[in-house]
């Protein structure tokens, strides 16, 4: 073809205004077509201005080891809401189970004990035997979080346990008085929050290896907490039944309240969950319904965009690719939603379970499964189906 003639920066150019379905058609007139448009360089543009491929707005690639076109592919069909909906794993009695994606494992928290399993690469099912068990609870684990090497976990006991990914070896303590609602940990800093009210600041560092650095006095039972990518600061969402803000950002070297986001919370708008997507943005969700995006740059005092659960329904869960998705779960029927940050209403929604009023305790995705986690099933929804019929 006379077109490949061309310097390869203008050829570049040119396909950077096809859409997908053009270029998939172009790509069919010969190998050497074929060929360049394969290139992920084709697809950076497209990859980048739609929903999770992999591809955050400041353009790092997560996921270097897929073709960007079978991301773009596979984006449409979440877009469209085409994927296969399987069961999982099933349990006896229902539980508040909590869930993390890690590469190829999927670590999910069951009672007092937390599994983890290896992914099956041909179609994202849980492999039959789990390859780690992380126990030491007495009481059910609420939330755990995870890093390179360890997993830490917190419970209704009121210990955090920090257990070797690597290893048998685990290091437990008594953390709070009362149950341990939520945990994050980044940079050798470990964040929890507690009902008895306050949060605490532990060493994850070998010279200070679980020791309590900060008690802060929060005056409300404190749902949720994230460390800022920075290590600068975190964040607190509270219980919103006292006369304090619900959301506090404080400093984690001094302890010192920084700011609070928001000034207008109805009372029992409880923060239940918290993604930042920078240092300077972050996702919040909870009982008054409402997912809101904050950008502390602009200001602190009012969010720069919310999106409302269309049923009145509180939010236990949310996450983010980092660009324009936000997946959410809610608290009836299992209700997972797709949102675009670009538009004011829901994207796509799916009911897991239209018999069962059962939350979506947690939720977790990469680019070709999203997994939930209700109170007595773990769900997959898988989006690698055919090409979507705008592409045909």
């Amino acid at each position: 073809m006379f077109l490949f003639q061309l310097p390869e920066d203008v050829l570049f150019l040119v396909f950077s205004y096809l859409d997908p379905r053009s270029l998939c058609r172009l790509s069919q007139a010969c190998k050497r077509s074929y060929m360049f448009i394969s290139r992920d360089a084709v697809w950076r543009k497209i990859a980048k201005d739609i929903i999770n491929t992999g591809m955050t707005r400041q353009g790092i690639d997560l996921c270097p080891s897929i073709p960007l076109k079978d991301r773009v592919r596979v984006s449409h069909n979440w877009i469209h809401g085409v994927c296969r909906k399987e069961v999982l794993l099933k349990w006896k009695i229902n539980l508040l189970p909590w869930i993390q994606l890690d590469c190829d494992v999927l670590y999910l928290s069951q009672a007092a004990n937390i599994s983890a399993y290896h992914l099956r690469a041909e179609g994202g099912k849980l492999q039959n035997n789990r390859v780690a068990l992380f126990s030491g609870h007495q009481e059910d684990v609420c939330r755990f979080t995870l890093t390179d090497t360890h997993l830490i976990s917190a419970g209704g006991d009121g210990k955090i346990i920090i257990h070797d990914r690597g290893s048998d070896y685990s290091v437990e303590y008594y953390g709070h008085n009362q149950e341990v609602n939520c945990i994050d940990c980044k940079g050798g800093v470990i964040v929890s929050g507690s009902r008895d009210k306050t949060a605490k600041i532990w060493a994850l560092a070998p010279d200070r290896f679980g020791q309590c650095l900060h008690t802060i006095p929060t005056y409300d039972r404190v749902w949720s907490v994230a460390i800022s990518p920075s290590l600068c600061n975190f964040v607190t969402g509270t219980a919103c039944c006292e006369n304090f803000a619900p959301l506090r950002i404080w400093d984690t070297e001094r302890c010192h309240l920084v700011s609070c986001l928001g000034t207008e919370f109805r009372r029992g708008a409880g923060v239940l969950d918290i993604a930042y997507e920078s240092p300077f943005q972050l996702l919040t969700c909870g009982y008054d319904t409402f997912i809101r995006y904050w950008d502390l740059r602009v200001c602190s005092r009012k969010c720069v965009m919310e999106w409302e659960e269309p049923h009145d329904s509180a939010l236990y869960c949310i996450k983010t690719d980092k660009n324009h998705m936000i997946a959410s779960g809610s608290s009836y029927y299992g209700v997972v939603r797709l949102w675009d940050k670009r538009q004011t209403r829901c994207l796509q929604m799916f009911q897991l379970a239209p018999t069962t009023s059962s939350p979506v305790y947690s939720l977790c995705f990469n680019t070709t499964h999203l997994y939930a986690a209700l109170a007595s099933v773990l769900y997959s929804l898988d989006f690698r189906t055919a090409a979507p019929q705008s592409w045909k």
